[in-house]
């Protein structure tokens, strides 16, 4: 590492080292004592390797590489996948709860770590042959490779079906082209987990490796949110992908939606995660900071907003662990998954804004991580189905009569 990167890794500690997790009403008890020391684990790591030094990272747009190799070691990538392939085999409690810590630390930390397990691992999992999950779990579950995951093109993102990606049979090969964007992990992915329309207009899942000619991942620069974490393009020109990287086991637009289901489960707990750091930091700014003599923490409207952050937070872990048990069960639907997604995240981005308010003008600087979780959020919030999208997924379930055509 040049000295220049170096330097990333010389922040001071932040002012939330000390978190306290928020558990009005004790949902741990909920737990079982693996998952508790699972959360310890995975919290410990954070305090440890993403704390210290991400808000440096996001003032600097600088993604931290070889935190992909340290998530691999804690097993933060494929959880739920089975152990014989690299994974954890855990259940989703576990999966949910890693999740929900990592993002505490950050967005973009925790977006590499959702896209590498449900949107790479899943997919070859769930959908490949054993000769691809073999090839390829073990080494994206040790971080040793980096996965992404092409869906959204520059012309469909809440409508995936009218994708223009494209691959035709040329004999003993596919002949690849199209262009995917806002891809996270792209510029420094490995393997890219693409969806494309056959010459019958059928979508199916391409395993793309990094060095087939023709494919090039240009990064996406310039953002305000996520700027820990890389994002870029995908562009396939006349990309010769051999055929045995083709996912067999399914197709259809079901089958890149099913990704999608796991990576909003792994959301809805993330952002969660986010708004108990904001919790917790302006409730000890409340309790530290003094006007007219008094800590701010005595006023009444500081209390309301702590009392409704506290209450969201509440709602959403138990909403989040009802929905962990029905995932295990196989009983959990795409419109309950969405409902999780979208309040999770409107919970969060909610409480990052009202604790910006309780720091006042501090709450826009790098002492505290009120701002970068609130610019985070705003992607969050976007991206895996927007807010509006996900309203409608839940409409669709209610009335029985779909709003998108």
């Amino acid at each position: 590492m040049s000295d220049k990167s170096n330097n990333h890794f010389a922040g001071k500690k932040a002012a939330n080292d000390f978190f306290e997790s928020p558990d009005f009403y004790v949902v741990d008890d909920l737990l079982t004592e693996e998952h508790l020391l699972i959360r310890a684990s995975i919290r410990d790591f954070v305090k440890k390797e993403i704390t210290p030094y991400v808000e440096q990272w996001c003032q600097d747009a600088y993604f931290p590489y070889d935190i992909v190799k340290k998530f691999g070691e804690i097993g933060a990538f494929g959880p739920t996948v089975p152990e014989q392939y690299g994974g954890g085999g855990l259940d989703y409690i576990s999966y949910g709860l890693i999740m929900q810590e990592i993002e505490r630390g950050d967005s973009g930390m925790r977006s590499t770590a959702s896209v590498q397990g449900s949107l790479v691992m899943y997919p070859i999992y769930k959908f490949g042959s054993e000769e691809q999950r073999n090839k390829y779990l073990p080494k994206l579950a040790s971080g040793e490779w980096l996965g992404c995951f092409g869906l959204t093109e520059p012309d469909h993102g809440s409508n995936p079906s009218g994708m223009l990606t494209n691959f035709k049979d040329m004999g003993d090969h596919y002949l690849l082209n199209g262009a995917k964007m806002w891809i996270s992990n792209s510029p420094k992915a490995d393997v890219a987990v693409v969806w494309a329309k056959n010459e019958e207009g059928r979508i199916h899942g391409l395993i793309v490796e990094r060095g087939m000619e023709g494919f090039s991942t240009p990064e996406t620069h310039n953002k305000w949110s996520l700027r820990a974490s890389c994002t870029g393009e995908l562009v396939f020109d006349n990309v010769k992908v051999p055929k045995e990287n083709l996912l067999p086991n399914k197709s259809g637009l079901g089958a890149p939606l099913m990704c999608l289901d796991s990576a909003r489960y792994g959301i809805a707990w993330g952002a969660i995660g986010a708004a108990m750091d904001c919790y917790d930091s302006a409730r000890r700014y409340a309790a530290e900071r003094i006007q007219f003599n008094k800590p701010i923490a005595s006023f009444q409207l500081t209390q309301k907003k702590l009392s409704e952050m506290l209450t969201e937070i509440t709602k959403a872990q138990l909403l989040n662990w009802k929905l962990g048990k029905m995932m295990d069960e196989g009983k959990a639907t795409t419109a309950q998954i969405s409902m999780a997604k979208r309040n999770s995240v409107h919970t969060a981005l909610t409480i990052a804004r009202e604790a910006r308010q309780i720091h006042g003008g501090m709450g826009i600087t790098g002492e505290y991580p009120i701002m970068r979780h609130m610019m985070n959020l705003e992607s969050v919030i976007t991206y895996e189905g927007t807010h509006d999208i996900h309203l409608l997924i839940l409409g669709a379930d209610i009335t029985g009569i779909p709003a998108f055509s």
